[in-house]
Order: C-alpha cells, then sequence, then structure tokens
C-alpha cells in the first residue's frame, strides 16, 4: 500500500515538470509577465495627460476664453495646454496667475480712462516780513541817545508811540537859528523891506533843514512854539508793528543814517517758496496756493502767487516764488516753516492710468495689462504730464483696458523669469528643472 502512494507521487511530480517546460516553450510565460508593465504604462500615461490652460481665438485675436467656444464664424476656440502658453502667439510675455495667489498678493486693476487731469506743485517755504510794510528809525544827524522807551526785540508799537529821545548838537543849533530867525521877523517888521525878507529866507532854510532831517510837523509846530530850543529830540514810531531789530543802547553814540529799529508791519507776511525749476513754467502769477503752517495743523491758508523771482539758486535748483498772505490775527511768524501747495490747471481730458500702475525700469516705463482673468501682458508706455495721482499715457494703452495697480512689481518679476527661461530656446515647462519652478513660485510670493 505505501509503495503504491509513493509511486503515484512520482508520477505527478513528473507531470508537473513535463507542463513547466511545455509553458516555457510555447511562450505563454513571457506574455503573461509583460502584461503587468503594459497596464502600468497605460496608467501613467492617464496621469500624465496635459491640462488645459485657456482656449485662444482660432484666427489669432487677442481674444482668450477659459472655456470652450465659438467665434463669430462658427470655428471652435483652440485649447492652449500647460506648457504651450508662452510659445503661443497671444501668450507670447504673458505670465498666468491662479485666483488664490492673485487674492494672497492683493492684486488690485482699474481700467484707463479720460480724465481732466490736474497736477499739484509742493514746495517748502519760510514765513518773512512783508518787504513793503518794514520800516526803519535811522537819523539823519549826528548824536546820542539819552533815553529808550522801546528796549526789547520782539516788543509790539503802537503808531506815533515813543521809541527813544537823543541829543545832537547839529539839532540844537537848528533849533536855534529857527528862533533867531523868526525873532528876527518879529523885530524888523517896521524895517525896509529888504531887511524883512532876508530874515524870512533865514527862517525858512532853518525850517527846511529841520524838514531834511525828517522832524515831523507835529514837532516842528512846537519847536516853533517855544522860545528857547529843546535839549532832546523824541522820534516816535511810523506803523503799528513788531521790533523785528533793535540796535539803539541808551547813552550810544549814533551817527547820520545809522539804524536804530527796524519795525515789521505783519498784518500781511510773504511766503517765499522754493520751485524745483522743473515745475516753474506751471507757475504763474495769481496762481491759487494752499498754505499749511507745521505750527497749525489741519489748518490751511488761502492766497495767491504775487510774484516768481528771476533768479535760481544753482546749489538747489530751486526759484523763489512769493506768496502774500493776509495776517491779522499774527498768528504767522518770520522765520516759521511753511507747506505750500500750487494748483496748476489741467489741459483738457487726456488718456491716464493710476501712476502706482507704471513700473519704471530705467529708459522705459512699462504697465501691466489684464488680458484676461488671471492673465497679465507686460506693455513698454509712452509717458506725459504727471498728476496728483494719475499719469497721462500718450502710447501702449488703450481707452477701458485694465492694469494693475497693485502687487505689479511681483507679477512682472515672475513674466521677467518666464521670458527669461523661455530665451533658452524652448519653452520652459513644469518639472523640467528643478530650479525653474520653485524660482518662479518664488516670485509669484
Amino acid at each position: 500500500m505505501n509503495k503504491g502512494v509513493g509511486v503515484a507521487l512520482i508520477v505527478v511530480l513528473i507531470g508537473a515538470l513535463g507542463a513547466g517546460y511545455w509553458l516555457g516553450s510555447t511562450g505563454t510565460f513571457d506574455r503573461a509577465t509583460t502584461a503587468a508593465p503594459q497596464t502600468t504604462a497605460g496608467k501613467e500615461a492617464v496621469t500624465k495627460e496635459r491640462k488645459i490652460l485657456f482656449y485662444r481665438n482660432p484666427m489669432g485675436m487677442p481674444d482668450t476664453s477659459q472655456t470652450p467656444k465659438k467665434d463669430q464664424m462658427g470655428m471652435d476656440y483652440i485649447p492652449v495646454y500647460e506648457g504651450e502658453e508662452a510659445s503661443s502667439p497671444e501668450g507670447r510675455n504673458q505670465v498666468s496667475i491662479s485666483a488664490e495667489k492673485i487674492q494672497k498678493l492683493g492684486v488690485r486693476t482699474e481700467a484707463a480712462a479720460m480724465r481732466n487731469l490736474t497736477r499739484s506743485i509742493r514746495a517748502v517755504g519760510r514765513v518773512e516780513a512783508n518787504e513793503r510794510l518794514t520800516y526803519t528809525i535811522a537819523p539823519k544827524f549826528e548824536g546820542w541817545i539819552e533815553r529808550l522807551h522801546i528796549n526789547t526785540t520782539g516788543q509790539p508799537v503802537g503808531r506815533g508811540q515813543p521809541l527813544l529821545e537823543v541829543y545832537s548838537p547839529e539839532l540844537v543849533s537848528a533849533q536855534q537859528e529857527y528862533a533867531i530867525a523868526r525873532q528876527g521877523q518879529h523885530d524888523l517888521q517896521n524895517a525896509g523891506a529888504d531887511a524883512l525878507a532876508t530874515m524870512k529866507q533865514l527862517a525858512e532854510a532853518s525850517l527846511t533843514r529841520l524838514k531834511n532831517w525828517g522832524i515831523s510837523d507835529e514837532q516842528l509846530q512846537t519847536l516853533s512854539k517855544g522860545e528857547t530850543a529843546r535839549h532832546t529830540l523824541t522820534f516816535r514810531s511810523p506803523v503799528s508793528g513788531i521790533v523785528i531789530e533793535k540796535k539803539a543802547v541808551q547813552g550810544m553814540r549814533f551817527q547820520p543814517g545809522e539804524v536804530l529799529y527796524q519795525i515789521a508791519d505783519l498784518s500781511s507776511v510773504w511766503i517765499i517758496a522754493d520751485v524745483f525749476e522743473q515745475d516753474l513754467a506751471l507757475v504763474k502769477p495769481g496762481q491759487n496756493a494752499q498754505v499749511r503752517i507745521n505750527a497749525y495743523p489741519g489748518k490751511e491758508f488761502s492766497a495767491k502767487v504775487t510774484y516768481v523771482y528771476p533768479t535760481l539758486n544753482a546749489q538747489t535748483r530751486t526759484v523763489p516764488v512769493r506768496i502774500e498772505l493776509a495776517n491779522p490775527d499774527g498768528h504767522l511768524k518770520p522765520a516759521m516753516y511753511a507747506d505750500v501747495e500750487l494748483a496748476a490747471p489741467g489741459s483738457g481730458k487726456v488718456l491716464t492710468v493710476p501712476i502706482s500702475a507704471v513700473i519704471y525700469g530705467g529708459t522705459r516705463q512699462t504697465v501691466l495689462v489684464e488680458l484676461a482673468e488671471g492673465r497679465f501682458e507686460p506693455r513698454q508706455v509712452k509717458l506725459g504730464v504727471k498728476g496728483n495721482d494719475y499719469i497721462e499715457v500718450l502710447e501702449g494703452v488703450g481707452e477701458g483696458e485694465k492694469v494693475v495697480v497693485t502687487a505689479n512689481f511681483l507679477i512682472d518679476s515672475e513674466s521677467n523669469l518666464k521670458a527669461a527661461l523661455s530665451g533658452f530656446g524652448e519653452p520652459a515647462k513644469p518639472g523640467a528643472s528643478p530650479a525653474a519652478a520653485p524660482a518662479t513660485e518664488h516670485k509669484g510670493h
């Protein structure tokens, strides 16, 4: 019994070995083993199916769509796959950014539009006394200061208020001559006409001499009534204002023409603003100006340009501009700093874009135009007059086209990177270069 079982097992083993040999010789094993790699390759082909980015116009027009559509002639839009956008006619030198990245970067656009471009010229100025309302006290004769009534700089004075009393031998001598001549006229009333005329001429000469020294008529009347010459003469303020300079010292000797006081009427002041050379053509007399003083934040003073000086400061390249400003309350004081804004009128409506939309790159200026959602194209533009918030565009952008006004530098950097990669011959493909994808992602953020 055991011997029969053993013989049966041997026969089964021999049959199995024979079947294996037959399958190997007929190639069935090879076909079975190669079936698995083919199935795996099919899965990879499905996984690597190209992604459609957008659909472009079949006639080459700058019109794209995110969904399949037909043009006016019934032709289907052509799909543009990932990796082909840089080589397509409408996608060259463009950049595509996902909606998520646009939201993260805070990209904002604004349409180019026709606007009446206004421009404000800003300059730094300083408050100065009105030269037309500035007076000096300078005697025309030699003398000494006997007494000071105003003895501090900055002290306010009223019109006719005494400033100082002076003594002068010449003044006393002139008074005596005038008094003698008047007395001679009185004594020679019964004398001949020639003698009376001579004394009259002597009195008039003495009076004219006193007038030429700047003595007022009121003081001359006082002198003419007195029988004896007065020892001192009082100088009074010719105007109400502030003493901005005082050189008089009690007891000092002064010479003819020496300035003892300088008084300024500050009811009207000047603002001298320094306007840059390139803005000078937009400044004219009579132009409105807004003045802000650092000492009074939030308060503005309205004034007008009264004079543009004919000289230029070679160091600062600025031209002084005079603005006259009323100062009835005396809030504006000489030497205060002021911020001046001059309104330059526009020349009609022109095509404009926001100033923040312009990217300055050496000798050229560029804006980023939004072609479709998430697709942008850098364009070189020719600029004109610059306003407060907008700038004139002469070439490069049409009315109604949307330009990027925020995060445009980041988008431009990504566009430049893509253009640089495509310059090597073949457009950059995802995953083609290990360093390319991270660099583009970095620029986008």
